[in-house]
Formats: structure tokens, C-alpha cells, sequence
């Protein structure tokens, strides 16, 4: 885990905050997992072919294969798919 500062809407800061790498909450999902991209709702649930060095390939159902890298991007798991 890092530390990062945080900032107000008005731009002062306001803190340090604990933030978790994206790769820790990727590296538990599996391949025929479910999942969600957070910035691409419209993209529909995906489900995960293989994640491997970070990279993690989802076949989304309307948007087709996409290859995510991890340090940016945490997916959201489906439970209910």
C-alpha cells in the first residue's frame, strides 16, 4: 500500500491518504470470473480470459476483447451475473 496526498474540488489539501494498488484488487480474479469496468458501463459485463503480469483480457459483452492494464484499472467483480 502507498501513501498519497488528497486534495478538495477547491484544490487545497486536505490530507494523506492510504491508497491500494489496483494490481492487489486485480490479482484475485480468475479466468470465467465476472466483472465490470468502472469508467464503461455501457461495455456490460465482461468475463475474464486470462490474467497474467498484470494484464487481464475480458471479453465484454459489447465491446468485445479488451486487454486491461492493471495498475490503472481496478474491475469490479459481478457476483450476480
Amino acid at each position: 500500500m502507498s501513501r498519497a496526498m488528497a486534495f478538495c474540488e477547491s484544490g487545497s489539501f486536505s490530507g494523506v491518504i492510504d491508497m491500494v494498488d489496483m494490481n492487489d484488487l486485480n490479482a484475485m480474479l480468475e479466468p470465467g470470473q465476472f466483472v465490470r469496468h468502472p469508467q464503461q458501463a455501457d461495455w456490460g459485463t465482461g468475463q475474464v480470459q486470462s490474467n497474467i503480469g498484470g494484464k487481464i483480457t475480458v471479453m465484454f459483452q459489447h465491446e468485445g476483447k479488451v486487454v486491461i492494464d492493471s495498475r490503472w484499472i481496478a474491475l469490479l467483480p459481478v457476483y450476480d451475473n
